[in-house]
């Protein structure tokens, strides 16, 4: 039998690029929302550098905008910062800086960050100064596969149809990164029908518990 999240009502989203939060949690981030909790979503870049040429260099930020507003997530609760793609290990401090800032400000009952094997040096940056910002707080690492080195697949979220529905819906929002093969429904369709069936649901999410604090 699984273990309610009740006692969870503020729920925090580190994400280093935009995106990397929906394709995480983004069915959980509307099962959550669904359920009345707070979420909040922080994006640490918006990939200036990596935005393909015919769109405006800042088109992440209006994108994350509408696919964060597709979730259901409050506009005040998103948080976006420009650090440079692929540049994170050199902000490190400024990075864990702004991490405690979200923590003062939110006070999570849970986080999520990518996983401990993120292979991305960006992804690194934000689970390992996530950790130091966050040490006293419910921590899950999220599944991005094709960043993996190895997966522990030791926590599972229940989606409904409709959660991924609105994944589905969020991600299409993100018409710069179209044409990446991991961005296609059917992948991410198939992801989540795997997990589910691996815990006996239709479709599910899967994550690394990092630190699960129970009180």
């Amino acid at each position: 039998m699984g273990v309610g999240l009740s006692n969870l009502n503020k729920i925090l989203v580190l994400a280093p690029h935009t995106d990397d939060g929906e394709f995480g949690c983004g069915g959980s981030i509307a099962k959550f929302i669904e359920e009345g909790k707070e979420v909040y979503y922080a994006a640490f870049s918006i990939a200036e550098k990596s935005v393909p040429a015919g769109f405006p260099r800042d088109i992440l930020a209006d994108e994350v905008k509408e696919a964060t507003a597709k979730l259901g997530i409050n506009p005040d609760h998103l948080f976006i910062y420009r650090y440079e793609v692929r540049n994170f290990p050199s902000r490190r401090q400024d990075i864990l800086d702004d991490l405690i800032e979200l923590n003062d400000k939110i006070s999570p009952d849970m986080v999520f960050l990518p996983s401990t094997k993120d292979t991305h040096q960006d992804h690194q940056v934000i689970t390992e100064e996530g950790f130091r910002a966050f040490k006293k707080t419910t921590l899950l690492g999220y599944e991005i596969p094709w960043n993996n080195l190895t997966f522990e697949t030791n926590a599972f979220i229940f989606l409904k149809p409709c959660h991924l529905e609105k994944k589905l819906e969020s991600l299409k929002c993100y018409f710069s990164q179209f044409g990446r093969n991991y961005a296609t429904a059917e992948f991410i369709q198939a992801l989540a029908l795997t997990r589910g069936i691996q815990i006996g649901a239709e479709y599910a999410e899967v994550f690394e518990a990092i630190r699960w604090i129970i009180k």
